[in-house]
């Protein structure tokens, strides 16, 4: 059986160019980036901006196992197999993190049949987006440090510096870190620390800015920290928001590939759902709309995450409506989540997936509540027995919701005729009433606790002491008036990865809360989720290698 990057190595891509023209994507609207890459320039979104949008269709999934259960793979086949019905589609996704590409997850670029190519320019550097963030952010973070440095005219307190350093990896080393030392010469010296560039607010805010004025805007009003005298400071007060915006200036541009079958996959940003808010920008949403009848979009992690975020923030923000959600599920997630070890779900288990399908009920449930109709689509394995897929099928039929088997990781697009054809049924014959889970007007308190009570299940929230000590200065700031971003294990309906299935009796601690000023969302940290995670015992990286020809191996 071949790997995913072999079977990516042996397609015969198409040239961008020839992907661009299909979708009627001109050619001064293109920036390349060799023959296969290209960003779609402001101008596209001139020409298109009175276009009628088509209809958007959000890919979530059930609570997963640790190696994830195919969501993007589901994705970039469902966008095939919308071209071997005859629709015209295009697919909107996020780009990878190297965090996860060298850690033990994977990266994002699908797999099988169902890939999105390059996936190796993908999964590694693209078009350099992630470090443009990197970039900025750290831009910022140095002239802070410099501001103090060179007489502090702010008085800022090196004690309440808000904003982190941040880098495109896992390296937990780098949690915490004293900077400034080595006289008087090298800076003051402070606690600081990294967190991956996924979970930056920099990255936050170029997927919510509607274009550049908006980012420039957004990047100005990141809070960076306090003065002595306990006043805001934010990276206005600083003048650091034109050079972040120039080293943002093409990644501000959404990225064109392909996919494995030659269909068009727009990617375009990367926050991860379980510490940021896992959807892809903005700005690739709308284009995608207006450049095709359907646009395929996901949202990280299950649907207490990834899908949440995408409809109380995004949708929230940018006015985006969607008309159908899919749930994808997997008979061996639904078996981890009935009690199964994660080394053993590929072996047949009928009452541990009967157990862990009130999981899939759980997210069914929870996605109708927004008022978009749902589709189910099974993820099928190769280790799935017929009557492990009976006990889904009879879930299914019990909750009344539509739902079909998906093949694309072995088969492509055509493994995922059904699946299409299931989703295009559902939107013709239900309309969608989308509705955020809560009004902008509640308190930062109601939110969570309406997320926590109607998503996660949960009796009720627990703020700690921390957590309420900065509730007043968040709200003074203007908190109360932006949604929540909540960050927790994505293992669980839970704060806690362990308890799986639907749990029962018990409530959310929120351990911190922090105002993402710029991003426009305030960040409530739930349970022992870190925003620089490490490496695993066995990194990915120790299987990527790359030979005297140049060719890279090992890489999925």
């Amino acid at each position: 059986m071949l790997t995913d990057i072999e079977i990516a190595q042996s397609t015969k891509l198409k040239p961008i160019s020839e992907i661009a023209h299909k979708l009627g994507i001109l050619d001064d609207e293109l920036e390349f980036y060799g023959r296969y890459k290209a960003k779609i320039n402001e101008a596209a979104f001139s020409r298109l901006k009175d276009k009628p949008d088509g209809k958007l269709v959000l890919v979530t999934a059930i609570n997963p196992t640790p190696a994830g259960e195919g969501k993007t793979t589901t994705t970039t086949g469902l966008g095939e197999a919308m071209a071997k019905i005859g629709k015209n589609a295009i697919i909107a996704l996020r780009e990878p993190s190297l965090g996860p590409v060298f850690g033990i997850k994977g990266g994002a670029a699908g797999g099988g049949y169902a890939q999105v190519l390059p996936m190796e320019d993908i999964n590694l550097h693209f078009t350099g987006d992630m470090h443009a963030i990197t970039s900025a952010n750290n831009l910022c973070c140095a002239m802070l440090d410099n501001h103090m440095q060179q007489g502090n005219p702010l008085g800022i307190d090196p004690r309440r510096v808000l904003i982190k350093r941040c880098m495109d990896m896992n390296d937990r080393a780098l949690r915490n870190v004293i900077v400034g030392l080595g006289g008087k010469a090298n800076g003051v010296p402070r606690e600081d620390g990294f967190i991956i560039t996924v979970a930056s607010e920099v990255m936050a805010i170029l997927c919510l800015a509607a274009d550049m004025e908006d980012l420039k805007k957004r990047l100005g009003n990141i809070l960076i920290a306090y003065t002595y005298d306990n006043q805001p400071v934010y990276a206005r007060d600083i003048k650091a928001e034109g050079a972040m915006a120039a080293l943002l200036r093409d990644a501000v541009n959404p990225n064109l590939v392909q996919t494995i079958e030659g269909t068009p996959a727009i990617m375009h940003g990367g926050p991860f759902a379980n510490i940021a808010h896992g959807c892809n920008s903005v700005r690739a949403t709308r284009l995608a709309l207006k450049l095709a009848d359907y646009c395929i979009t996901e949202a990280g992690f299950g649907s207490d995450l990834g899908a949440e975020k995408f409809m109380d923030i995004k949708c929230r923000m940018a006015g985006l409506k969607p008309d159908c959600v899919v749930v994808v599920a997997t008979a061996r997630a639904l078996k981890y989540n009935g009690g199964v070890p994660k080394d053993q779900v590929s072996k047949e288990n009928v009452e541990a997936l009967r157990a862990g399908s009130v999981n899939l009920r759980a997210h069914v449930e929870n996605m109708r509540k927004y008022g978009v109709p749902v589709v189910v689509a099974i993820n099928r394995f190769g280790s799935d027995s017929d009557a492990e897929l009976q006990v889904i099928d009879d879930c299914c039929k019990e909750m009344g919701v539509p739902y079909a088997l998906s093949c694309v990781f072995e088969q492509g697009g055509e493994g995922g005729r059904e699946l299409a054809e299931t989703i295009c049924k559902v939107m013709e014959e239900q309309e969608s009433h989308y509705m955020p889970i809560y009004p902008a007007e509640a308190t930062i308190e109601e939110k969570i606790n309406t997320i926590a009570r109607e998503i996660y299940g949960a009796d009720g929230v627990t703020f700690t002491s921390q957590a309420l000590k900065a509730l007043p200065g968040i709200r003074d700031l203007g908190g109360d008036q932006m949604p929540v971003c909540i960050a927790k294990t994505q293992y669980s309906l839970s704060d806690d990865p362990t308890m799986l299935g639907r749990p029962k009796n018990f409530t959310i601690t929120i351990r911190d809360l922090k105002l993402s000023s710029g991003a426009g969302f305030v960040v409530a940290y739930a349970g022992d989720i870190m925003t620089m995670p490490g490496l695993p015992k066995v990194p990915a990286a120790e299987k990527i290698n790359v030979d005297e020809n140049a060719v890279i191996h090992g890489l999925f």
